[in-house]
């Protein structure tokens, strides 16, 4: 006797929702079940919002960050103090320190940290164009290093003190306030605001 299954059409949704970050097998069932059972569920909206994002939304070339035309709001911001360069991994990490209302200056997304077991190597993050920054500045930096707590977040910190060190810009970490094997994304605003506030030259 056959073993009752979800329909093709069911199957391959849920094996897309798998390939989510943080959803496994069950979860992926329980979310494709409800966007074609609820009654609140608009998967033809969801489908929209997702075309739109990833036909609309782009890297910033100068920092990295989400943006919607060549640059983003945070690099067309006169306001900001250029002699600050905040370090990040992801674009995803400077939302936290903005939200914290600490930061007031640049940022440069690296696009990852190093990770000889993930084979990430210097060429597949964004220092080139981070040199470039610090090379055409027109007034000496602050180049803030504000990247994880982990194994890879140290060593790429370290590689870029030592890669920066001779050049027009001081350079400083974030104070650990963040946990130990813990990234941007999961601090609070308060310890964002004492790490921040607590950093220190390298």
């Amino acid at each position: 006797m056959a073993r009752a299954d979800y329909p093709e059409a069911v199957r391959i949704l849920v094996d897309e929702l798998k390939r989510l970050p943080g959803v496994g097998a069950r979860s992926a069932e329980r979310i494709a079940i409800w966007l074609m059972q609820h009654p609140k569920a608009d998967p033809l909206q969801l489908s929209a919002a997702l075309q739109r994002a990833k036909d609309e939304i782009i890297s910033c070339e100068r920092c990295g960050f989400f943006a919607t035309a060549t640059h983003c709001c945070i690099c067309d911001d006169t306001s900001r103090d250029d002699s600050l360069l905040c370090v990040v991994e992801q674009a995803t990490d400077i939302l936290p320190l903005e939200r914290s209302g600490a930061f007031k200056g640049r940022y440069h997304c690296l696009g990852g940290k190093l990770s000889p077991l993930d084979q990430v190597s210097p060429e597949d993050l964004r220092i080139p164009g981070l040199l470039r920054r610090i090379d055409g500045a027109s007034t000496r930096l602050e180049v803030i290093l504000a990247l994880g707590a982990d194994v890879e977040g140290e060593a790429t910190a370290n590689y870029l003190a030592d890669l920066l060190r001779g050049k027009n810009c001081s350079i400083t970490r974030i104070a650990q306030g963040l946990p130990a094997g813990g990234g941007l994304e999961h601090a609070d605003e308060l310890t964002l605001l004492r790490a921040l506030q607590g950093r220190r030259e390298i």
